[in-house]
């Protein structure tokens, strides 16, 4: 039996707004997971694949599963790169959104360029599917069997996976940003007294309620605290820091600390910046 299934470009946009739903209803659903790999690393690629290279003839299937997947990561990149000088920065829904709008578009130039073609001259996706019938003997009888029973357990096994998922790695994220929201335009010149400012952002993926507090240290001496601040899981909280240097000097050290539950060592590695202070 021989399985036509056209461009997929249909399936992939439903793929990339499926996972929008999961994302945006489940977000700690392991299917976010399952369909954010392909979203990422195969379909950018395959839509432009599909876009730029219509017609059947001169690429076959297996070279164009194997550009969509270094195609992918060069797109996704380049989106990520993009991002970073908007305003809405590199974040999960940005990059969701941007990603899923690349694949429609090249989605629609793909439709709009194949409605030239005849449908001799169309790339589709096609493949030949054999079952061993019961009259083929016993190899075949245990071959088909075999297939029953494999299909059978990969089902019963993704299933209890998405029931019962493992507990995934707890962690805190922090970082620092302009005041523009970007991770550029940092402060680097200041004069002895005159505030520096900064964006900073705690994200809790600790799996529970957190309390945080960040530290700001100037060369040895402390300058800011800011905190508690109390977060939920993932729950994610930016705020304008600001900091004073007393001293004057080149290459001043500002260090941002961040501690959690009252703890008296900082619970991640010290992020910092270098700043020129000038009399």
């Amino acid at each position: 039996m021989r399985i036509k299934l056209g461009d997929g470009l249909i399936p992939l946009n439903l793929l990339a707004w499926v996972l929008i739903l999961f994302i945006i209803f489940f977000p700690s659903n392991i299917l976010r997971i399952i369909l954010g790999i392909p979203f990422v690393l195969f379909c950018p690629g395959y839509t432009l694949m599909a876009a730029l290279f219509t017609k059947k003839e001169g690429m076959g299937g297996i070279e164009r599963v194997a550009l969509s997947f270094g195609l992918s990561i060069a797109v996704v990149s380049l989106i990520g790169l993009i991002l970073n000088y908007t305003p809405w920065g590199i974040r999960l829904e940005p990059i969701l959104y941007s990603v899923a709008s690349f694949i429609l578009i090249a989605s629609i130039i793909a439709w709009l360029r194949r409605r030239r073609l005849t449908e001799h001259e169309r790339f589709a996706i096609q493949f030949q599917v054999t079952m061993p019938g019961w009259g083929e003997g016993v190899w075949g009888k245990v071959l088909a069997i075999t297939v029953v029973v494999a299909i059978l357990a990969t089902l019963g096994t993704l299933g209890y996976v998405i029931a019962t998922p493992k507990v995934g790695e707890t962690f805190t994220e922090f970082y620092i940003l302009g005041q523009d929201g970007k991770a550029a335009n940092y402060p680097k010149e200041l004069k002895v007294g005159e505030k520096g400012e900064v964006i900073v952002g705690v994200v809790n993926h600790e799996g529970k309620e957190v309390s945080y507090r960040v530290e700001v240290v100037v060369g040895s001496q402390e300058s800011t605290e800011v905190g508690p601040v109390v977060l939920v899981n993932e729950q994610k909280w930016e705020g304008e820091v600001s900091f004073v240097p007393e001293v004057a000097g080149e290459n001043q050290k500002v260090e941002f600390l961040l501690y959690k539950d009252g703890e008296v060592e900082p619970c991640l590695e010290p992020l910092h910046l270098w700043v020129d202070v000038k009399k």
